[in-house]
């Protein structure tokens, strides 16, 4: 889900720890599981990064319909 975002930090030489000047690491922990993240938190990596949401994560359906 957020594979895109792990590209954007690997092009700029970034890594997973550099956003703890975001959030908690436990937080980082979980969207390094594919977890949910709030819109803040989205927000807050965003304008760290001066991206668009859709630069940073992708919608992926749970199953089917």
């Amino acid at each position: 889900m957020y594979y895109k975002l792990f590209d954007v930090l690997a092009r700029r030489g970034l890594k997973r720890s550099d956003l703890r000047a975001l959030m908690s690491p436990t937080t980082i922990a979980r969207f390094a599981k594919g977890g949910e993240l709030s819109t803040c938190t989205i927000d807050k990596i965003c304008a760290y990064l001066d991206v668009q949401p859709g630069d940073i994560m992708e919608y992926i359906p749970d199953s089917p319909k």
